[in-house]
C-alpha cells in the first residue's frame, strides 16, 4: 500500500474568504473547483477540520459543512484513523472556453446549409455540427425592449386591452379550477378553446375548419417552426417572400432548408418565379397584408398558387399576422378558405389583437397532418400553459373578443390617419406614402441604402423607432446602393399624441 501523502499546509492552494458573504458555500466552492481544475489532484490529504478553521479564521462549523457537501457529492473520502482526502476521481481536460460545433475536419460550407447537390452525412455528429452552425446564421434578433413608442413595428394597441376583464376571468379560474385541466392536457390545445377558434375563423374568414383541425401553440413563431420541423428536410427547398418576415426564414433554415428568395410584387408572391423552383416544396406567405411591403395578394395570384401546390404536391404556409386589421373594403378569402387540395397550414395568432407577451397562437391544418403535429409539440412541451388557454376560451364566449377587436380596428384605423396626416411631405428622396388599407405598418420607400441609413441614425438620435426596409430582405448585402432601400413604420403602438409629438421630432432631425 502506497504512504499517504502529507497533508496540505494550512490553507491550501490560498483560499481566501470574503467575512460578508456565506462562508460554508464559499469554502465548498473554492475546494470543489481546485478538485475539479487539477489543483487539488486525486489522493491529495486535507488539513482537519480544526487546523482548516484556524488558517482560514473562519468557525469550525462553516468547514465541517463544506467538508460534509463534498463528501456527499463524492469529492472528498473520509479514511477512518487517517484524516480526509480527495476522493479518486478519473483525470478531466479542461475545457476550451471557446464554442465548438465539434466540425469534423474539412466539413464543407455547403453542408451547413444542406443546400444544392450535397450530400449529408448521416453520422450524427455531422447534423449537429451543421445545425448549430446554421444557428450562427439563422437566429431570431432581440426584438426592441421598454414600453412602446412611436413607430415600433408589430405592435398592437395593447394600452387598450381590457386587464380587467382578463384579470376578473383569470382570478375565477384559479379561484375554483377544475382539476382534470391542472393534469396534463391535450398537446393539441384546449378543447374548448380550439373549437371557439373554429367557431370565429368560419364566421370571420369563411373557413370550413372543424376544432380537431386546430393545434394551440406558444405564438405564431412556433407555429411557424413546427411547420419547418415536420415539412421540411435537409437540402430542401422553401420559398419564402423577398423582402418578407425573416424570423420565418431562419426557423426553415434552421431545419436545414435551401431558402429562395422570391420576389413581390403589387399582387403578392411572384408565382412566376414560384414555378421555376425544381427543388421546391414548400412556400410561406404572407397574403392577407404581405410583410413588410403591405400589398394584399390579388385572387387570381391566391388561385395560381393554390394551383402550384396541388401540381407538385407542395405545402403553403400562410401567415395571417394581422388580418383582423382591413380598413377598407371586404376582406379576400384566406388561401385556407379557398383550399380543396388540402396543402395549405394556416397560421393565426392572438399577439396583434392582445399583446405580444400573451405567447398564444394556433395552425389550422389539413386533417392528416393533426396527429403528427400534436405528437411533435408534445414532445418539445407537452402543451401550452393551460390557465391562459381557459382563460382566452371565456375570454371568446362571453363575447370580450370581438368587441376587442372592433375597438382595437378602430384604434388602428385613427391612429394610423393621424401618422398619413401628419407625415413630412416633400423628404428630399423620400418616395410618396402608399395606400394603407390593412395591417398595422406602412412602408415608404427611399431612394437609396445611404440615404436610408442617414434617415434612421437621424431618427434615433431623437428617440423614434424605424426600421430600414433593407434588413427584410434575404441577402441585404447583395442589395445594390439603389435597390431595397425604404422606412418601415409601425402606427398603432401608441396613442394619436406621441405619434404627433414622434413626428415633430422627426421634422425637426429631417429638417423640413
Amino acid at each position: 500500500m502506497p504512504p499517504a501523502s502529507p497533508p496540505l499546509s494550512f490553507n491550501p492552494a490560498g483560499i481566501e474568504l470574503d467575512p460578508r458573504q456565506g462562508l460554508t458555500r464559499q469554502l465548498y466552492d473554492a475546494l470543489r473547483q481546485r478538485v475539479l481544475d487539477g489543483r487539488l489532484v486525486s489522493g491529495t490529504r486535507l488539513p482537519a477540520s480544526r487546523d482548516l478553521a484556524a488558517a482560514l479564521s473562519i468557525s469550525r462549523n462553516s468547514v465541517v459543512r463544506a467538508y460534509d457537501q463534498l463528501y456527499a457529492e463524492g469529492f472528498i473520502e473520509a479514511r477512518v484513523g487517517d484524516g480526509t482526502y480527495v476522493a479518486q476521481l478519473p483525470t478531466v481536460k479542461k475545457l476550451s472556453t471557446k464554442p465548438s460545433t465539434g466540425l469534423s475536419p474539412g466539413l464543407s460550407p455547403a453542408l451547413s446549409t444542406n443546400c444544392g447537390n450535397s450530400s449529408v452525412n448521416s453520422s450524427l455528429k455531422v447534423i449537429h455540427s451543421a445545425a448549430l452552425e446554421r444557428l450562427e446564421t439563422h437566429h431570431l434578433s432581440q426584438p426592441p425592449v421598454g414600453p412602446p413608442k412611436a413607430f415600433r413595428v408589430g405592435v398592437p394597441a395593447f394600452d387598450l386591452f381590457p386587464f380587467e376583464v382578463w384579470a376578473k376571468l383569470n382570478g375565477a379560474f384559479w379561484r375554483r379550477p377544475d382539476l382534470e385541466q391542472l393534469c396534463y392536457g391535450d398537446p393539441a390545445g384546449d378543447a374548448r378553446l380550439r373549437g371557439l377558434i373554429a367557431a370565429y375563423l368560419r364566421s370571420s374568414r369563411g373557413m370550413q375548419c372543424t376544432a380537431e383541425q386546430i393545434v394551440i401553440t406558444s405564438g405564431a413563431q412556433q407555429a411557424i417552426s413546427l411547420c419547418a420541423q415536420l415539412l421540411v428536410a435537409p437540402g430542401d427547398g422553401v420559398a419564402v417572400e423577398n423582402p418578407g418576415y425573416r424570423a420565418a426564414g431562419h426557423a426553415f433554415a434552421l431545419a436545414g432548408a435551401c431558402l429562395h428568395g422570391v420576389p413581390v410584387d403589387e399582387e403578392g408572391i411572384d408565382c412566376g418565379v414560384l414555378n421555376t423552383l425544381a427543388d421546391c416544396r414548400l412556400a410561406y406567405v404572407t397574403p392577407s397584408h404581405q410583410y413588410p411591403l403591405g400589398v394584399v395578394m390579388s385572387l387570381a395570384r391566391r388561385l395560381e398558387l393554390l394551383a402550384w401546390a396541388e401540381r407538385t404536391g407542395g405545402w403553403i404556409i400562410e401567415d395571417d399576422y394581422d388580418g383582423e386589421y382591413r380598413y377598407s373594403g371586404a376582406p379576400l378569402s384566406p388561401l385556407a378558405a379557398l383550399d380543396r387540395s388540402g396543402r395549405v397550414l394556416y397560421v393565426g395568432t392572438f399577439g396583434k389583437v392582445a399583446f405580444p407577451a400573451l405567447r398564444l397562437g394556433y395552425l389550422v391544418l389539413p386533417p392528416g397532418l393533426v396527429e403528427a403535429f400534436s405528437r411533435r409539440r408534445a414532445v418539445d412541451m407537452r402543451h401550452s400553459e393551460v390557465s391562459t388557454q381557459a382563460v382566452m376560451a371565456e375570454f371568446m364566449a362571453a363575447g370580450h373578443f370581438q368587441r376587442h377587436i372592433r375597438r382595437m380596428r378602430r384604434a388602428a384605423l385613427s391612429r394610423r390617419n393621424a401618422l398619413l396626416a401628419g407625415w413630412p411631405r416633400g423628404l428630399p428622396g423620400v418616395g410618396q406614402l402608399p395606400g394603407v388599407a390593412a395591417g398595422l405598418h406602412i412602408t415608404v420607400r427611399v431612394d437609396n441604402l445611404a440615404r436610408e441609413q442617414q434617415l434612421l441614425a437621424q431618427a434615433h438620435a431623437v428617440g423614434v423607432e424605424i426600421n430600414g426596409l433593407s434588413n427584410y430582405w434575404l441577402a441585404p448585402s447583395t442589395l445594390a446602393p439603389d435597390q431595397g432601400a425604404g422606412l418601415v413604420l409601425g402606427f398603432a403602438a401608441v396613442p394619436e399624441p406621441a405619434i404627433a409629438q414622434a413626428l415633430e421630432r422627426l421634422r425637426e432631425a429631417w429638417r423640413c
